[in-house]
């Protein structure tokens, strides 16, 4: 029998192995090609058109090769010193979730920073208002939309509200896909559930006393929503390590960046240089100094990740040019031991 070949999407990705609709509708479980992996070093993720061969008797699909992307959403590996990983790829939106009730306004920076560097459209949305009072819920939007504007609008949801779900949905266009971060036990599967109308993906138990909910998303899944577009429900994202995020954090710290542009120097690393614009907004109260401490954090691990990847490179054209040396000083017909 020859060998089947086929062209699809990646459209679930759960315990290293990639769930891929094929044009016909058909969903077939795959595994990577040897040759994409260790050749290319390359992996499907949510999101990828794929080509992919079934051989005879074989019980999973191959994927044999990966469509450019038009954009992906990147972090730095945590397991890992200088690899970036993937999580997604093809999508128009980033919706970024965080709890209206505790919002952490410094990881939502950084969350920022990895959404802007996609170059895709960004939205905040502010989960479970309905388990928060109208007062707090007002002083927590005030602060993130001096956070995140103007560059990303931000929206309240309520389970109790049908026209807080209804403007989340109305960003889902037909045709489109939304990728939903945030960490685990913001309410990222109710969100989808509420968007879909119904229960599509598990949901953990809310503690009582704090409100908070359990991690459930194990896998990356990309959802339906009738009438609008697709969304995936990402896994809870501990480690936020930035890879090339320059441009994300200038879209981040739109304040910060126009402040820059005013130092004495171009090269102004915001510290103790005469003429600098950002300190002397710090020093004014211009500038929250809380403000720009996360933004010298960020620019200095985006300093020390260039780093540690130039010294990554380094050693690699280190380690092929010994290799080649051995090689060439090897006797022939002699194997070299290993």
């Amino acid at each position: 029998m020859a060998e089947a070949r086929y062209r699809g999407e990646v459209v679930k990705l759960d315990r290293g192995y990639p769930l891929v609709r094929l044009e016909d509708g058909e969903l077939l479980r795959c595994e990577h090609a040897t040759a994409l992996v260790k050749g290319e070093r390359r992996r499907a993720v949510i999101g990828d058109v794929v080509e992919v061969a079934v051989p005879p008797a074989h019980d999973k699909g191959v994927i044999e090769a990966i469509a450019p992307r038009t954009r992906e959403f990147v972090r730095k590996d945590p397991t890992e010193r200088a690899v970036p990983q993937v999580l997604a790829a093809n999508f128009e939106r980033v919706i970024v979730a965080q709890p209206v009730g505790e919002v952490n306004l410094r990881r939502l920076e950084r969350e920022l920073v990895l959404a802007f560097e996609t170059g895709a459209e960004v939205t905040v949305v502010l989960t479970k208002a309905d388990l928060a009072d109208d007062a707090a819920t007002r002083a927590t939007v005030e602060a993130v939309q001096a956070l995140a504007a103007p560059a990303a609008d931000v929206l309240v949801v309520s389970e109790d509200d049908p026209a807080s779900v209804q403007a989340v949905r109305a960003l889902l266009t037909p045709g489109t896909t939304t990728v939903l971060i945030g960490r685990s036990g913001v309410g990222k599967s109710s969100l989808v559930n509420m968007l879909v109308g119904a229960e599509v993906l598990s949901v953990g138990a809310v503690r009582e006393g704090d409100g908070k909910g359990r991690h459930t998303t194990v896998s990356r899944e990309i959802v339906e929503v009738p009438g609008a577009g697709r969304i995936v429900d990402m896994p809870g994202v501990r480690g936020l390590g930035l890879w090339d995020a320059e441009e994300g954090i200038g879209a981040a710290f739109p304040d910060v960046e126009a402040l820059a542009a005013q130092c004495r120097f171009r090269d102004c690393t915001h510290h103790g240089e005469p003429g600098c614009a950002v300190r002397a907004a710090v020093e004014s109260g211009e500038l929250a100094s809380e403000r720009y401490a996360s933004y010298q954090a960020l620019q200095q691990e985006m300093a020390a990740m260039r780093d540690r990847r130039e010294e990554a490179r380094r050693m690699n054209k280190e380690k092929v040019s010994d290799t080649k040396r051995r090689r060439a000083g090897a006797p022939k017909g002699k194997r070299r031991r290993r």
